[in-house]
C-alpha cells in the first residue's frame, strides 16, 4: 500500500515513478496525489462535487453544461489519476457508465487501496495505454470522452496528432464532446498546434483558461472543448467568469486568431508536450 509518513503522507513506488497521496491539511477527507512531485488529482472522499484544481473545475463545468442536468453520459476517461472527474459524474449524474483507462497500473492499486471510489458496476478502470483503449472501442460508444494523459508531466507524443484525434472522433456519438487538458507556456505553440489537429476532425470548438495562460503570459492548463456541434459558449463563459478562479473562453474569431494558422500535428512529427518550468510544482514537505 506504500510507506506512511508522521504526516500521514503515503508514498510508494508505481509504474511510472513516485507516487505521493498527501492529505489535505485544510479539508478533512480530502487528499492530492502528486507524482514524482507534480499534482495529479485532489479528491475529496466525503463530498467528490468539491473539484479544486483550477483545470478540472473547467472539466467539471463542461460535464455540467454539455447535457441536461442529472442526464446519465457515457463518459471515456483517458488517464485516471485518483479518478477526481468519475468520482464527480458519479455524484452528478447517477446511472452514467464510465470507462477510464489509465497506464500505471500500480498507481491504480494504491488509489483502490488509499482513496477507494464507491463500488458500481458501471464504473471500470482499465490499465492500457489511452491511444491502445481507443483503438479497442467500437464506434459511437461515448457521449464524453476526457484526456488528461500525463507521462513525466508532459502529455505523451502518441496522444497529440490527427490520427490520435480522429480515434477520439470515431469513438464518439455524432453529437459528443472531447475535453482535453492542454498544458503550455509562452509562446502556446503546443496549445496553438492542439488546437488546430483537433478542430480537423471535430471542428466546432472552445477553449478555456485563465487570461494570463490564454495570452501567452504564463504557464498554466486550457481546457479544449470540442464536438460537431457548437458548444455552449455563453453558458461556459458565465461559469468561467465566476468561478473561484476567473477564466476566459475563446472560441469564434478569437480562436482563430488564437491558433494563428498553426501546423496540424501528425504521427510522423508529433513530440510530446511542453515541459513545465522548473519548481512550478514546488511542494511543502
Amino acid at each position: 500500500m506504500g510507506r506512511r509518513r508522521g504526516d500521514d503522507r503515503v508514498v510508494a513506488p508505481v509504474d511510472t515513478g513516485r507516487a505521493e497521496l498527501v492529505p489535505d491539511r485544510d479539508r478533512p477527507g480530502s487528499w492530492t496525489l502528486l507524482l514524482d512531485g507534480a499534482p495529479q488529482s485532489h479528491v475529496d472522499l466525503t463530498d467528490p462535487t468539491h473539484l479544486e484544481f483550477e483545470y478540472v473545475r473547467r472539466f467539471g463545468a463542461a460535464l455540467d453544461l454539455l447535457a441536461s442536468p442529472g442526464t446519465p453520459l457515457r463518459v471515456l476517461h483517458l488517464g485516471g489519476g485518483a479518478l477526481t472527474l468519475p468520482r464527480y459524474v458519479q455524484a452528478t449524474r447517477p446511472g452514467s457508465v464510465q470507462r477510464v483507462s489509465e497506464v500505471d497500473g500500480a498507481l491504480v492499486e494504491l488509489v483502490r487501496q488509499v482513496l477507494p471510489w464507491p463500488a458500481d458496476p458501471r464504473l471500470r478502470v482499465r490499465v492500457a495505454d489511452a491511444r491502445a483503449t481507443l483503438t479497442a472501442s467500437r464506434d459511437g460508444a461515448y457521449d464524453v470522452v476526457v484526456a488528461d494523459v500525463f507521462a513525466g508531466a508532459r502529455t505523451p507524443a502518441h496522444l497529440t496528432s490527427v490520427e490520435y484525434a480522429a480515434e477520439v472522433a470515431r469513438v464518439l456519438a455524432p453529437s459528443g464532446w472531447y475535453l482535453a487538458n492542454l498544458a503550455d507556456g509562452p509562446p502556446l505553440r503546443h496549445a496553438r498546434a492542439q488546437v488546430a489537429t483537433v478542430r480537423t476532425v471535430l471542428p466546432q470548438a472552445c477553449l478555456v483558461g485563465d487570461a494570463a495562460v490564454l495570452r501567452g503570459r504564463r504557464y498554466g492548463n486550457l481546457v479544449l472543448v470540442a464536438g460537431r456541434m457548437p458548444p455552449p459558449v455563453p453558458e461556459l463563459t458565465r461559469r468561467a467568469a465566476g468561478d473561484w478562479f476567473p477564466g476566459r473562453v475563446l472560441a469564434g474569431p478569437e480562436l482563430e486568431r488564437f491558433t494563428g494558422g498553426a501546423a496540424v500535428v501528425h504521427d510522423a512529427t508529433a513530440t510530446d508536450s511542453t515541459p513545465p518550468p522548473p519548481g512550478i510544482f514546488s511542494v511543502p514537505r
